[in-house]
C-alpha cells in the first residue's frame, strides 16, 4: 500500500508525508514510521486497511490506520489563500447586505418585540434628511422670522381646516431629539389624532428636530420658534451679556463692579441665569402667540392641550380628554382645568382607569397634560402682572401664585387617577442623573400600557371629590428677581388692553 501511494503520487506531482496510527498496537512497522511527519494541516485523510506483517511483541495480522495526504506546498498555499479570499469575500458581501436592507424590513421581522425596535429608526431618520442651518446670526434670526410670519400648517390639504371645537396640541420642544420622537411616535398610535391640531414651539432652531417634524404625515402640524431665544442672543439680554453680574456676586460686590444687573438680584441674592429664565418666557411667549397670534387657531374655542418634548401619550389620552369634558359640564361646571399626567409611583388601571379626581390644582402635582381654553387663558392673561414679576422662573409655580393671588377663584382641577400623560425625561433642567437613558424610561411605560390596554377606553368615568388640606400661596424659587425679564415677560402679552406694567 505504502509503494501503490507513493508511485501515486509521482503520477499526480504530488510530494506528500504520510502519518500513520495503529489502532490495534502500540507497534508501528519501522517501513511506515520512515514516511511519518509533522501532521498535514491540510490533508486528505483515507481509511485504509492493509497487510502489514509486523513481528513486534508477537502481533500478527491486519493493521488499520488512516492515510493523510498533504497536498503540494505549493497547491495547499494556494488553496489556503483561495479559501481566505473567498471567506472574505463572503463577510463583506454579507456585512453590504445586512446595511443595505430598509429598516421597516427590520421593523418587521422585529415587531414581536416593540420594545426592542422602538428607537430602531431615530439615527437612520436623522442621518436620512439632507439637513441645515442657516450659518449665522443674522441669517438664522431672518430664518425663524419668516417661519413665524408664513405660519405654514403641513397636511392640511390631506386632513383639513382646523374646526374650532378640534383639540391642539402645543408641544415645548428644546433639544432633546430622541425624547421627541418617541412623543411623536405614541401621539401617531392614539385615537383620532388624526382630527387634531399639533403646534411645535420650539426655543432652538435644530435641523435635526425639524426633520422628525416634517415626517409627521398623521394630522396636521404647524412649527413655531420663540423669537427671544438664548441662540439668537447668545452674548445679549436674554441670553447672557458678558457684563450682567455672575450668579453668585454680592449685591455689594455688584454695584461696586456696575454690572448690568448690579440693582435687582432674586429674593435669595442671586443673579439671573439665562438658561433657567428661558423656560419660563417661552412657555408665557407660546401661549400668547398661539392665542392671539396664530391665524389658525384665531377662533378656535376648544381644548389646548400642553405638552413637553419629554412627555408621552396612551392610546386612548384624546378619547380620555372628550369624555372628561362632558363630564365637567354636568359634575363639575367650576373646573377650568383638566390634568390627564400625574406623578405616581405605580400604575393600577385596573382599579383607577375609570377615576376622575376633583382637587385644586397644585403646580407640583398637575402641570402634565394639562388642558385649558380660552375662557381660562382670557383670565390668566389678564394677571399677566402677576405672573410676569413673581420672582420664580418656573412657569407651573408663577401659575400657582396667579391662581392663589389674581383669579377670581383658585384654579380647580380634574385629574385622570390613571394617567394618560406620562413623563420620560430623565435629564433635563431639574435633572442630573448618571443614567439619562429614553429608552428605559420609555420601554417602562410601554410595558405598562400593554399590560394595560384592555383597561384603556373606559366605557364610563367615575368622579370623586378630594378634601385637601387648603395651600398658602407659594413663596418663589428665585431666578426672576431681573427688572429685564419682567419687562420682556410683559412684552409678549399680544393683548394691548392687558396693564402689565
Amino acid at each position: 500500500m505504502i509503494t501503490n501511494a507513493i508511485q501515486l503520487s509521482k503520477r499526480t506531482n504530488c510530494k506528500f508525508k504520510i502519518e500513520f496510527t495503529d489502532f490495534h498496537s502500540r507497534a508501528t512497522p519501522m517501513t511506515l514510521r520512515e514516511y511519518s511527519g509533522r501532521t498535514c494541516k491540510l490533508c486528505s485523510c483515507i481509511r485504509i486497511e492493509y497487510g502489514a506483517l509486523t513481528r513486534s511483541k508477537g502481533y500478527d495480522g491486519m493493521a488499520r490506520g488512516w492515510l493523510c495526504t498533504a497536498m503540494l506546498r505549493r497547491c495547499s498555499s494556494h488553496i489556503f489563500k483561495t479559501v481566505i479570499l473567498l471567506f472574505v469575500v463572503s463577510f463583506l458581501w454579507l456585512q453590504l447586505r445586512i446595511v443595505n436592507l430598509k429598516p421597516d424590513l427590520f421593523m418587521s421581522q422585529r415587531n414581536h418585540d416593540p420594545e426592542l425596535n422602538f428607537f430602531a429608526n431615530f439615527s437612520a431618520i436623522l442621518s436620512s434628511v439632507n439637513t441645515t442651518t442657516p450659518a449665522n446670526l443674522k441669517l438664522l434670526a431672518d430664518t425663524i422670522e419668516e417661519v413665524n410670519i408664513l405660519q405654514s400648517v403641513n397636511n392640511v390639504e390631506k386632513f383639513g381646516t382646523l374646526n374650532e371645537n378640534d383639540v391642539v396640541i402645543v408641544i415645548q420642544v428644546h433639544n432633546r431629539a430622541q425624547y421627541l420622537y418617541a412623543l411623536i411616535e405614541s401621539l401617531r398610535q392614539a385615537q383620532n389624532i388624526n382630527q387634531t391640531l399639533l403646534v411645535f414651539s420650539h426655543d432652538l432652531f435644530d435641523s435635526h428636530i425639524n426633520a422628525l417634524i416634517q415626517r409627521i404625515d398623521f394630522t396636521k402640524v404647524i412649527q413655531i420658534f420663540y423669537p427671544y431665544s438664548i441662540q439668537l442672543h447668545p452674548n445679549e439680554f436674554p441670553g447672557h451679556d458678558p457684563k450682567d453680574c455672575p450668579r453668585n456676586m454680592k449685591k455689594e460686590e455688584a454695584l461696586r463692579k456696575g454690572c448690568n444687573n448690579a440693582k435687582y438680584p432674586d429674593l435669595y441674592g442671586h443673579y439671573r441665569e439665562a438658561k433657567f429664565t428661558q423656560t419660563k418666557h417661552h412657555w408665557w411667549w407660546k401661549v400668547n402667540h398661539l392665542m392671539d397670534g396664530l391665524h389658525i387657531t384665531k377662533n378656535h374655542i376648544g381644548p389646548v392641550l400642553l405638552l413637553e418634548e419629554d412627555h408621552y401619550v396612551a392610546p386612548d389620552f384624546l378619547y380620555i380628554l372628550r369624555m372628561m369634558e362632558n363630564l365637567k359640564i354636568t359634575k363639575c361646571p367650576q373646573c377650568n382645568i383638566l390634568c390627564l399626567g400625574t406623578y405616581v409611583k405605580s400604575y393600577n388601571y385596573a382599579a383607577f382607569t375609570k377615576k376622575i379626581e376633583i382637587v385644586k390644582w397644585l403646580s407640583s402635582k398637575h402641570n402634565m397634560g394639562m388642558v385649558i381654553n380660552r375662557n381660562l387663558w382670557d383670565q390668566i392673561k389678564k394677571c399677566a402682572k402677576a405672573f410676569c414679576s413673581f420672582d420664580d422662573y418656573n412657569w407651573d409655580w408663577s401659575l400657582q401664585h396667579v391662581s392663589a393671588t389674581c383669579l377670581p377663584s383658585p384654579l380647580t382641577a380634574m385629574v385622570a387617577i390613571a394617567p394618560r400623560v406620562f413623563h420620560i425625561g430623565e435629564c433635563g433642567v431639574h435633572h442630573r442623573g448618571k443614567d439619562c437613558s429614553s429608552d428605559r424610561v420609555v420601554h417602562k411605560v410601554m410595558r405598562v400600557l400593554s399590560s394595560s390596554s384592555h383597561h384603556l377606553f373606559p366605557e364610563t368615568l367615575t368622579v370623586h371629590q378630594s378634601f385637601r388640606k387648603p395651600f398658602k400661596a407659594p413663596k418663589g424659587n428665585g431666578g426672576w428677581g431681573d427688572f429685564r425679564d419682567h419687562s420682556l415677560c410683559c412684552s409678549q402679552v399680544k393683548n394691548a388692553s392687558v396693564d402689565c406694567s
